[in-house]
């Protein structure tokens, strides 16, 4: 008779009292894995395909279907896990002991073992991604009704310069989440049973085992890194309130200190780039608009996308298989809702990749594009890794890969491929990189608060009662940011960022956002580049391309620390290099904030 914890994995029927199967042993813990695998990679690709139809055909039906396939994929995963708590003790070859780890982490919301609370956890996570994607603000505009999605919401907060309107849209594309709120509520407890079942006092401590120590020292490791840049941060934040003081007045900005949300040029305050022109320095006439030259140019949305492929292959890789460009989503649709945030897609590496996005022929979409392409190529590089390890060495590393081709994607680069004539001199750098600043740097906190926020709701810490509250005080103490309107409990403001509803972990864009700069110094070194670090680009470096490569290829088979080193030398994550990386500009906010009271006071 099959021990019951291979028979589960077979879909065999067992019946066993406590205590019948016998002691465990290696042999029947590596088949436990091998059928894992099999059993993970058919339903797993099942589950990824449903979703891949619910978000590019947002129906009742769509929903209910990816609901499904998600949640016989949970509880296969859930199921499986709570297996292979039976082999924890033995001491295993190491390729086996690793599955077997990132088995049971392999779920952000893993499912109780009861069937009706895993179909009600599908259904409540299909409808909160749905609505999100749903999502409209519908205003009055000369009389007749308006109605904006996230992505005509955004264009507003972008471009407008008008407080009220911008309060406005705002505060009307803030609604969309307080339906989520109870339903995320019951989210959190379904998530959290799941999580206990296999091992885990919650879901966020489950999602601080994912980076290969200890999930206390985990946060303690994000509170070091937090702490090596916020002194950046704090710099640009102190400029930035300088300048939107003079555009819209003191009166406009709170005396403590906060930057009103709405001001920013970004939904979610994270990314501040779309103010520039409000805050940026004395123009030195040696610049150029990477979205006048992509118009001019009548570059398509995908041509964009042949643009980011270009980079990859001048580092030696393979261009993407026919499938991706017959079966990607490149331009919203006219006739049906579709969930536009950008995504990458690759369940049938190496013959398949996508990626599913409404691209806008813009500079903000160009490094898009190209990130996005960073995902489906690190997936090509480790498509031949056996299921378990076809991932990144850790979820901030598939981020900081799209990230750190961006990074290349600089003046040189430009000229390279044809899109600008001429790279500006010297004297621009400070404009270059106070653009680069005000969507790298102002994103860093943002990348901090969101798992804060989650952190301390699954753990009982944040109540229902409490949750638009406590969003609001993180967002206070972390970003100095605070809302353009006053906000309840009858909001739920964290509803209005996608990942949210998405439960996708965010701590991931944080790190990578270190990392990317890591990865970027060594890469750099690598193509023998001498010159400041932020005018490098590896475009075309082949050699560099190898080595970055090698990295992409090992997929989760080893632990990050092995994976970083692999490219860099180094096997710990250090901040060092974002601070290398914008020194310069340092220095010249500091000598502009001499006069300034840096930093702000939370009121909450």
């Amino acid at each position: 008779m099959l021990p019951c914890a291979l028979a589960a994995v077979l879909t065999l029927g067992c019946q066993s009292g406590p205590g019948d199967e016998g002691p465990a042993t290696a042999e029947e813990a590596h088949r436990f894995v091998e059928a894992a695998e099999a059993r993970l990679q058919t339903l797993g690709n099942n589950a990824s395909r449903s979703g891949w139809v619910q978000s590019n055909f947002i129906t009742v039906d769509t929903q209910k279907i990816a609901a499904d396939a998600q949640s016989e994929l949970a509880a296969a995963v859930s199921e499986l896990a709570r297996g292979a708590r039976r082999f924890e003790q033995l001491q295993l070859p190491y390729e086996d002991a690793r599955k077997l780890k990132l088995l049971k982490l392999l779920l952000a919301a893993p499912a109780p073992d009861n069937k009706a609370e895993r179909d009600e956890l599908s259904s409540v996570s299909s409808s909160l991604e749905g609505d999100y994607g749903k999502g409209k603000y519908c205003r009055s505009v000369k009389g007749k009704e308006e109605c904006l999605d996230i992505d005509r919401a955004s264009n507003i907060l972008s471009s407008s310069r008008d407080p009220k309107e911008l309060a406005d849209v705002w505060q009307g594309w803030h609604r969309v989440g307080a339906p989520m709120r109870d339903r995320y509520s019951r989210f959190v407890e379904l998530s959290n049973k799941g999580a206990r079942e296999l091992g885990f006092a919650d879901a966020g401590m489950l999602w601080r085992s994912n980076y290969d120590m200890p999930p206390d020292a985990f946060a303690v490791e994000v509170d070091r890194l937090w702490t090596q840049v916020q002194p950046l941060y704090v710099a640009l934040h102190t400029y930035v309130r300088s300048k939107l003081a003079g555009k819209y007045g003191a009166g406009v900005l709170p005396a403590n200190g906060m930057l009103p949300a709405h001001l920013l040029g970004n939904m979610w305050a994270q990314d501040w780039a779309n103010i520039y022109p409000l805050v940026g320095v004395p123009v030195s006439g040696d610049t150029y608009d990477l979205t006048k030259e992509l118009k001019r140019r009548k570059v398509d949305e995908r041509g964009m996308v042949k643009y980011a492929e270009g980079f990859f292959t001048s580092l030696g890789y393979q261009p993407l298989p026919p499938a991706f460009w017959e079966r990607s989503l490149f331009t919203k649709p006219a006739d049906r809702e579709v969930v536009c945030h950008a995504s990458a897609w690759g369940w049938d590496a190496p013959e398949d990749v996508r990626i599913k996005m409404c691209i806008e022929v813009d500079a903000e979409d160009f490094q898009v594009v190209h990130h996005e392409l960073g995902h489906n190529y690190y997936g090509l590089l480790y498509a031949k890794q056996p299921y378990l390890h076809r991932d990144g060495a850790i979820d901030a590393f598939h981020e900081a890969v799209g990230d750190l081709i961006a990074l290349s994607a600089t003046p040189g680069y430009l000229k390279q491929i044809g899109l600008i004539e001429q790279v500006p001199s010297e004297k621009a750098d400070l404009e270059y990189l106070l653009k680069t600043a005000l969507s790298k740097v102002a994103f860093l906190p943002f990348g901090v608060v969101i798992d804060q926020w989650r952190w301390k709701v699954f753990s009982g810490e944040v109540p229902p009662a409490r949750y638009n509250t406590a969003w609001w005080e993180l967002r206070n103490k972390y970003q100095g940011i605070d809302a353009p309107v006053a906000r309840t409990e009858a909001d739920f403001d964290p509803g209005a960022k996608y990942h949210v509803p998405a439960n996708t972990p965010y701590t991931r864009y944080f790190l990578a956002h270190i990392l990317q700069f890591q990865f970027h110094r060594a890469l750099c070194k690598e193509a023998g580049f001498t010159g400041p670090l932020y005018r490098c680009s590896i475009y075309g470096n082949k050699t560099a391309g190898a080595k970055f490569a090698k990295m992409l290829a090992m997929g989760s088979s080893r632990p990050w620390p092995e994976a970083l080193a692999a490219l860099s030398g180094e096997s710990k994550m250090d901040a060092t290099a974002i601070l290398d990386y914008f020194a310069p500009l340092k220095t010249w906010l500091d000598e502009q904030n001499r006069n300034a009271k840096p930093g702000w006071s939370p009121t909450r």
